[in-house]
């Protein structure tokens, strides 16, 4: 009985673990999205002028995010431990 309740156990803090490194894989992929999507911008654009809406803007808006996801995955990681 023991023996069973520790693989259980076992194979919850794998799964916990997975949910973790999906969630980290999901916002590494979005951060990379955002980055192709400002370099496009940016070599459409050489002239600071004639850049879509003040680039500055977005990536404090950006970095304000993914600091947030960051929280949220330590919060979770906590919680999970």
């Amino acid at each position: 009985m023991k023996n069973r309740n520790d693989e259980e156990s076992r194979e919850i803090k794998i799964a916990r673990l997975a949910l973790i490194g999906a969630a980290i894989v999901v916002i590494g992929d979005g951060i990379a999205a955002y980055a192709a999507a400002l370099t496009l911008d940016l070599l459409e654009n050489p002239e600071p002028d004639t850049r879509s809406s003040s680039a500055t803007d977005h990536l404090e808006e950006t970095q304000a995010q993914i600091d947030h996801y960051i929280n949220e995955l330590i919060s979770i990681r906590n919680k999970l431990s």
